[in-house]
């Protein structure tokens, strides 16, 4: 199931949000560490004995494209990682070799790496904005793109815990790796897709994916930050000239990107907040969203 088929471009030339043509462009780099997980390039230095001449003298570093769609302000990555390189970026995520390689181009990384296998702080303030909306009785919980599941929401009260995810972690205790891909479906009370569609390819066919798990009582809480590029600049229409690097988030969303594709999807948002919270020591604001399927999506009768 998908949406359109531009969400699945090499090199995007719509809209990863509402599909739109009209977008705006800035040269940009693909981060050194990135490039070389994905495809084993590395930054090389241009010098006199070359013998290049018309190349200037210097670092050279793989070059991209930013892209802002004029209509829904959506910021991105022109290039549309595939399969395979998603799996070579993510497989083993922040695992040992991960942390060298990272911590090679970006000296002290593997310092604060060990910080993310603890639960963030503000996963209360997560469970506090869902439960006004999700039933009183122990939840059955899928965590698509949840990791090793330390984050997520209602773990521990939870009747049931399944995470989905590329990475291949060992789940921590009273979670269980799941592929729904590869199980009959599953009643789900709550779908969580936290932290995700930043950094995928098709944010909405990875949704659509999602809406074949989702009955007419689940509740999915999708969870992007709101990049503080995005959030510091709502009223600048050509923010890409800004955005001269990227790295693991190759979506930065507006307001109304994010709320197009989710309708797109066949969903209706029931509650949507710009929360300020503390991830991992960092100050920064996400987007909190409560979604269940539309009117559209359930079977007629």
């Amino acid at each position: 199931m998908t949406i359109d088929a531009p969400n699945y471009e090499r090199i995007a030339r719509h809209c990863i949000c509402c599909g739109g043509k009209r977008l705006l462009k800035s040269p940009a780099v693909l981060m050194p560490f990135v490039a070389k997980r994905v495809f084993d390039w590395e930054p090389v230095e241009i010098t006199e004995d070359w013998g290049m001449r018309t190349l200037k003298l210097g670092m050279a570093y793989p070059l991209c494209n930013s892209l802002q769609c004029i209509d829904c302000r959506t910021l991105f990555l022109d290039i549309r990682f595939n399969d395979a390189e998603m799996g070579r970026l993510y497989s083993g995520y922040r695992d040992a070799a991960y942390s060298a390689m990272r911590d090679r181009f970006e000296p002290g990384y593997s310092e604060v790496n060990p910080i993310f296998a603890q639960r963030a702080l503000y996963i209360p303030m997560v469970e506090s904005f869902l439960k006004p909306y999700l039933p009183d009785e122990s939840l059955d919980i899928l965590d698509w793109g949840g990791d090793a599941g330390v984050n997520t929401p209602f773990r521990h009260q939870a009747k049931s815990v399944g995470v989905y995810d590329i990475s291949g972690l060992t789940m921590i205790e009273g979670v269980k790796a799941v592929d729904p891909h590869r199980t009959s479906k599953q009643k789900f009370d709550l779908i969580v897709c936290s932290n995700v569609l930043e950094h995928v390819p098709s944010p909405g066919g990875l949704i659509s994916d999602i809406v074949v798990q989702m009955s007419s009582e689940t509740v999915l809480y999708i969870e992007v930050p709101h990049e503080s590029l995005m959030f510091e600049n709502q009223n600048n229409q050509d923010i890409v000239q800004e955005k001269k690097h990227w790295h693991e988030h190759i979506n930065f969303f507006s307001e109304t990107g994010l709320r197009t594709l989710i309708s797109k999807s066949h969903l209706e948002v029931v509650a949507m907040e710009t929360v300020l919270c503390d991830v991992y020591g960092r100050m920064g604001r996400q987007f909190f969203v409560v979604c269940r399927l539309s009117d559209s999506a359930l079977p007629a009768g």
